[in-house]
C-alpha cells in the first residue's frame, strides 16, 4: 500500500473500526475516515458526540415507514452475552483486546503449505455461510443465526474471527436491509421481504477465511432482488480480471462500471483487504474507480467485497460503534470472497 494514501480520506476495511479516536462533531462525515500510515491502521475517527448525534437524527426515524414501501427503518434489538469458546481452540492475538489491530503492513503471500491452510479455512467459512443461509426465514432472530454459526465454527475446531475483534461482541455480522455492514446479531426477528448479508470469517490452523453473501428472507420484491443480483455480478466480474501483475485499481473500475449500468451506488468507506495469517493486511482493495498503485502477485490472498446501494452511499454509524446503515434508509447488498492469485488467474478459496 502506497504511503501517499495518508493524505487522503480513507477507509474502513470490512471489520476495522475505531471507537477510541476523537474528532469534532462538526467534521464532515467523509473526513472521518482516515488512513494512518505511521501505525498502519485504517480506522474511523468518530467521536461519541457525533455517534450520538447520528442516532438522534436517524434512529428516531426508524419509527416511521420509509417512502414508497411498508418496510420500516432498522432499529437495534437486544444483544445477548458473548458466547464462550473452548480453551483448546487457538485464538487470534487480538482476542480480548478492545483495540482494533488495523491493517497489517505487507501482503499475505503464501508457500504451498500456506495455500493449503488457506483452502481449509476458506472451505470451512464457505460451509458455515451456506448453512447460515439456510436458516434465513421470517421469524428467525439474527442472534439465533449467530448462535448457529458460533457452534458450527467451534465444532470444527476453529475460532469465529469477528468475536472480540476490537470489541465486536458476536461471532458473525448480520446486516439487514439498509445495513451496509458490521450489523451486530440481536433480538430482532427477520421479516418477510428482508434481505440480509451474513459475513463469516473463521480462524483455522492459524489462517483466516473470510466470505459473505446476501440472502432473501421470504417474498422479496424486485427492487431488492435486482440489487442483490447486480452486487453478486460485480464480485464475479472483479474476480474474473484478477491475475499476477494486474493492477488493483482495475477491481474498482470493474465494479463501478457494472454498478453504473443499473444506477446503483458503490460504497467507498469500506474495502477489501489482504487476509491470511492476519485478519486484515495489505492491500486495501478499493471497490470504486481510483488511481491507487499496486499490482497482484502470485500466491497472494485477499478479499473483494463490493457493497452497493439503491440510494445514498453515505454511511451512518449507530451508537454501538459498529452497525453502519445508509443515510437515507435505502437498501444495501454485499458479497465477498477470499481469493488467491494463481498462475492462470485467481482461485476462489471461499466457495463450496
Amino acid at each position: 500500500m502506497a504511503s501517499t494514501m495518508s493524505a487522503q480520506p480513507r477507509i474502513l476495511s470490512s471489520l476495522v473500526a475505531s471507537r477510541f479516536l476523537h474528532s469534532p462533531p462538526s467534521q464532515p462525515l467523509h473526513q472521518l475516515f482516515r488512513y494512518n500510515t505511521g501505525r498502519k491502521h485504517v480506522y474511523m475517527q468518530l467521536s461519541r458526540t457525533f455517534s450520538g448525534l447520528t442516532n438522534l437524527l436517524f434512529n428516531r426515524r426508524n419509527l416511521d415507514e420509509l417512502p414508497n414501501t411498508k418496510r420500516k427503518r432498522l432499529r437495534p434489538g437486544k444483544v445477548s452475552p458473548r458466547r464462550p469458546v473452548p480453551d483448546h481452540i487457538p485464538k487470534p492475538t487480538y482476542v480480548n483486546s478492545r483495540k482494533p489491530p488495523g491493517i497489517a503492513s505487507g501482503p499475505e503471500v503464501h508457500d504451498e503449505e500456506g495455500i493449503e491452510c488457506m483452502r481449509a479455512s476458506g472451505r470451512l467459512a464457505a460451509k458455515v455461510l451456506e448453512y447460515a443461509g439456510t436458516l434465513v426465514k421470517p421469524g428467525i432472530k439474527t442472534d439465533e443465526i449467530d448462535d448457529a454459526v458460533h457452534q458450527m465454527v467451534i465444532d470444527n475446531g476453529a475460532y469465529p474471527s469477528p468475536l472480540g475483534y476490537g470489541g465486536f461482541p458476536k461471532s458473525v455480522c448480520t446486516s439487514v436491509n439498509e445495513c451496509i455492514c458490521h450489523g451486530i446479531p440481536d433480538s430482532r426477528a427477520l421479516e418477510d421481504g428482508d434481505i440480509i448479508n451474513i459475513d463469516v470469517t473463521v480462524y483455522l490452523n492459524g489462517y483466516h477465511g473470510d466470505t459473505s453473501a446476501t440472502f432473501f428472507c421470504g417474498d422479496v420484491d424486485d427492487w431488492a432482488r435486482n440489487l442483490v443480483q447486480a452486487t453478486k455480478e460485480c464480485l464475479d466480474k472483479a474476480i474474473s480480471i484478477c491475475a499476477p501483475g494486474v493492477e488493483f485499481k482495475k477491481i474498482g473500475k470493474t465494479i463501478h462500471d457494472h454498478a453504473d449500468k443499473y444506477g446503483y451506488g458503490v460504497v467507498r468507506q469500506f474495502v477489501g483487504h489482504g487476509v491470511g495469517r492476519v485478519f486484515h493486511a495489505d492491500p486495501v482493495v478499493l471497490h470504486f474507480r481510483n488511481k491507487e498503485k499496486g499490482r497482484m502477485v502470485l500466491n497472494q490472498t485477499f478479499t473483494i467485497e463490493p457493497m452497493l446501494t439503491i440510494g445514498s452511499i453515505n454511511p451512518v454509524i449507530w451508537d454501538d460503534d459498529w452497525t453502519v446503515v445508509t443515510e437515507d434508509g435505502s437498501l444495501s447488498a454485499q458479497f465477498e470472497h477470499t481469493i488467491v492469485i494463481t498462475e492462470n488467474g485467481a482461485e476462489i478459496l471461499t466457495q463450496c
